[in-house]
């Protein structure tokens, strides 16, 4: 595979990948010898001399420049980019229970999903776009969700910027073709577990939903609205990664992939 997608000796940041979704990009990519630079609060306990860990917070454009610094310093240029760094806070618009209180939306939670999931992939693809387009070659993908294009109940505020994500996709593949610069992005559906499914963020969901964390659970392991009938692997995800940054998708821009089984509404 490695030799047909032929990225080996790319360079490509990855942010948020320290764990999840994230962090098997970063397996993959290193398995193709590809220089990664995991952009993220938090190191992983990755060990590979390809692998440059960038303590960064996204949303600060100070911490995003310096970061794209040391990648030029340590690896000499970037060729993609993978806006992977994403939060979700289960809240609902409106607590008719229990008004304004722990799971009713508030500025504070709104602003913190907005800020991580839309201006840090804006601070990240337009400081890496600047090199890009003086290259005249990369990509960016973006990492969207199944919910963007759905919805989610007890998560609109995270659904609202996976829509959002999707139409950056569409409008920045359109000014920076003209670069020779794809973007392209991913939606995943339902997931194996990461272990990023805390009992906090069970409670809030589970609690949104109107029903038990028990519940909740038991609705991760349900197939039935997917014809393929089982839950998506990490590495699935990964995979269409690594073809979506090489020469073998020359010609596709513009789009997000849903990476869910057939998923429907069902």
């Amino acid at each position: 595979m490695s030799d047909w997608l032929n990225i080996e000796g790319k360079t490509v940041i990855v942010t948020g990948g320290s764990s999840g979704i994230g962090k098997s990009i970063v397996e993959s990519l290193l398995a193709q010898k590809v220089n990664v630079a995991n952009f993220d609060l938090t190191d992983s306990e990755l060990d590979d001399r390809r692998l440059l860990f960038v303590k960064a917070d996204v949303t600060s454009r100070e911490d995003v420049e310096a970061g794209v610094e040391k990648v030029i310093d340590q690896f000499g240029t970037i060729d993609g980019l993978v806006n992977n760094a994403g939060i979700n806070i289960p809240r609902l618009l409106v607590d008719k229970d229990n008004p304004h209180g722990k799971y009713e939306l508030s500025e504070d939670v709104f602003d913190k999903i907005i800020a991580v999931n839309q201006k840090g992939l804006f601070l990240m693809s337009q400081t890496v776009a600047r090199i890009l387009v003086e290259k005249e070659r990369g990509v960016i993908i973006n990492m969207s969700s199944e919910s963007g294009l759905e919805g989610s109940e007890g998560q609109s505020p995270y659904a609202a910027t996976k829509a959002a994500v999707n139409s950056y996709t569409r409008s920045w593949a359109k000014e920076l073709g003209k670069s020779n610069v794809r973007v392209v992005g991913i939606a995943p559906g339902i997931m194996e577990e990461t272990g990023l499914r805390t009992q906090a963020y069970e409670e809030a969901l589970a609690y949104t939903r109107g029903i038990t964390v028990e519940k909740l659970r038991e609705g991760y392991s349900k197939t039935s609205t997917i014809p393929l009938g089982r839950s998506g692997k990490l590495h699935e995800v990964a995979d269409l990664v690594s073809y979506y940054l090489s020469d073998r998708s020359s010609y596709i821009t513009g789009v997000t992939t849903n990476v869910a089984g057939g998923k429907t509404r069902g």
